[in-house]
Parts: structure tokens; C-alpha cells; sequence
């Protein structure tokens, strides 16, 4: 299976630059993926897809303002994208500079907050960070949401909040597990109130999310790791799902791969904490999750094959087709899918 197998092309005015007014607001695509049928509707309206009896499962990571702005001892400017918070004064990045730092080398941030390289691991850079407050706060008072590249725009103080769920909760994401954008509270009550039970999960989302599959055969790709936490609450919900005839509705593939990886060992649904390199791509075999909620996503990227393991590689093309004739918005600001 190839990687030229998941392309398409996508015109470029439909690349939400720019978060909906208003959450729930956002268009709707849904996919039978029994049937290849199609349906179209406004976020919203995500009530009418949900039954009493299925449970809902969300990631709660929150995204972090991670990317930094400095300088070298001989001046010369460096961009950071903090990858992974090791601890409060330690963190793997990413560093864009016209010459690589060197380990060893200092870079200044602000005023007296300065950050020491202390190694090289595969491109990434862990740093030390020299300040009186932690990583995470520095992070909230000079770093900017990192935006994807595609969006071609610096963060604005709207995205400080759009670019977020609802429901977040646990610092750590450098990217929004863009499904749950679409969420507002209300809809999330109304979700409640119908009967449909929620559970969190939580997945901090690596940039490596962003990084395109640079091999043909898609069997050689190797996914960065991410961190994730299934905890025994959502084992215990699902397995009450599945007792009274009920769907798992993950919302995001961030929540898919969550629960999928904590279904691989020893075969069934247990509590999960650690990391995971889970690829998912047609030909996987699912044992937790039967509905999804998703966005639409890039070309020839890991979440399309992803989807497409799901629904069927012809179905989701064939999809993605009729929401670029519907001129629907793509990607993190985009419109939405629901797939069962």
C-alpha cells in the first residue's frame, strides 16, 4: 500500500484559516460506512446521530503555548517548538535556525529566562531551562499557540481559546485534538441529558501530527510517540456501553488511536498509561471503537489512512470529494465527519 493512495487535491481557499463564529455551527459530513451513503448537517445536529444507549469518549489534553522566540550567544535568532515537557525545568524541542545549536550552547528568551542545550536525539533537542518558574509558566507568559503551518498565520488572542476544546483539562498538547473544537458546553449538556454517557481519555498531541509520511510504502513509515492515559473509568464505561447494546463514539482520532492502543495488549480494553507509536492504516483491525467523530484531514498524512482504515480508503476519498464540490472547510478550523 502506497502513500500516493491517500493524495487528493484540495483547493487552497478551503483551508480554514480562521475558527467558526460559533462552535456548534460547523458544517456536518456523514458517512454510513456500511453503505458509502452520505448526509449533510450542521454540528449541532450531532445529537440526531448519537443514541441513548452509546457513550461518548473525549480527549481532555489542553494545548500548551509552545512556541518560543530567542536568541543565540552571537545573536542569531531561533525559533523552538516545545515538543514534550519532561519536568518543570526540562523539555524536548525543536529548533529552526540558519545554523544548528550546538550542545553545549545557550539560548536567550527573556529578560533572565535562558535555555541550555543538553542533547541531540533525532532531531530534537532537550533543553534546560534557567529561570525561577517552571517550564509550563514560562510557556504561558512569552510562548504563542502553535498554529499549523498550513493555516500560514501567526497565533492571535482569539486562538488562545478557539484553538481549544471545551472540555480541556491537562496541560501538554502542542496541537488541539481537532474534533472536540466543534463542542460548546451546551451541546455537551444536551449530549448528557439524552442519556449518552462521557468519558475523557488523555493524549497529548506531538507536532510530529503535522509531519508528512515520507516513504512510499506506507508499511515503512515509522509515527512519532505520544503520550496517553485510558484510565479504568473508561474501561468500566465501555464495558457498561457494550453490555446494554451501545456504540463507542470516539471523537478524534487521537481517541481512537488512545483506545486502540490500550486494547493491544493481552487483546481487550485495560488501563493504559505510557507511550504509543500505534499506526493505524487499511487492513487494522478495530476492537473498541464503532462511530467517530473527526475532522477532515491533509493528504497523504497518517489521520487520512487512519480514517481510512475505518470507513474503506474509496469510501472516505469518495467523501472527501463531495465535501470539496459542497465546498465544505478543511482541517483544524474545518467542518466535521461523523463515521459509523
Amino acid at each position: 500500500m502506497y502513500t500516493r493512495d491517500f493524495d487528493y487535491e484540495l483547493p487552497p481557499e478551503l483551508i480554514a484559516t480562521q475558527p467558526h463564529a460559533e462552535r456548534t455551527q460547523s458544517r456536518l459530513l456523514g458517512l454510513n460506512r456500511q453503505t458509502g451513503a452520505i448526509t449533510h448537517a450542521h454540528f449541532y445536529q450531532l445529537l440526531d446521530y448519537l443514541r441513548p444507549e452509546d457513550c461518548l469518549i473525549l480527549n481532555n489534553t489542553q494545548v500548551i503555548k509552545a512556541r518560543l522566540f530567542g536568541q543565540k550567544d552571537t545573536g542569531g535568532q531561533v525559533e523552538l517548538l516545545v515538543e514534550r515537557i519532561l519536568g518543570d525545568f526540562s523539555a524536548m524541542t525543536y529548533i529552526r535556525a540558519s545554523k544548528s545549536p550546538k550542545v553545549g550552547s545557550t539560548i536567550h528568551l527573556a529578560a533572565e529566562i535562558k535555555l541550555i542545550i543538553e542533547e541531540k536525539i533525532e532531531g530534537l533537542y532537550r533543553v534546560r531551562l534557567i529561570a525561577d518558574r517552571s517550564f509550563l509558566s514560562v510557556l504561558e507568559h512569552i510562548g504563542l499557540v502553535p498554529l499549523p503551518p498550513y493555516m500560514q498565520r501567526e497565533a492571535e488572542d482569539l486562538d488562545d481559546t478557539q484553538y481549544q476544546t471545551v472540555y480541556a483539562k491537562v496541560p501538554g498538547a502542542v496541537a488541539a485534538p481537532t474534533a472536540g473544537l466543534h463542542f460548546d458546553q451546551d451541546l455537551l449538556q444536551k449530549i448528557s441529558d439524552k442519556g449518552i454517557a462521557i468519558g475523557t481519555v488523555t493524549l497529548h498531541v506531538g507536532a510530529g501530527t503535522f509531519q508528512g509520511v515520507r516513504v512510499e510504502n506506507i508499511t515503512e513509515h515509522r509515527m512519532h510517540s505520544e503520550w496517553l492515559d485510558v484510565p479504568q473509568s473508561v474501561c468500566d464505561l465501555i464495558a457498561k456501553t457494550r453490555e446494554r447494546g451501545g456504540r463507542v463514539v470516539a471523537v478524534g482520532t487521537t481517541v481512537v488511536r488512545s483506545l486502540e492502543t490500550a486494547a493491544l495488549c493481552g487483546g481487550e480494553l485495560k488501563p493504559y498509561s505510557g507511550e504509543t507509536q500505534i499506526f493505524i492504516y487499511p487492513g487494522f483491525k478495530f476492537q473498541v471503537v464503532d462511530a467517530l467523530v473527526t475532522n477532515f484531514h491533509l493528504p497523504r498524512s497518517t489521520l487520512l489512512m487512519l480514517v481510512s482504515a475505518f470507513a474503506g480508503r474509496e469510501s472516505i476519498l469518495a467523501a472527501y470529494q463531495v465535501a470539496i464540490a459542497e465546498r465544505y472547510p478543511f482541517f483544524s478550523y474545518g467542518a466535521a465527519m461523523w463515521i459509523a
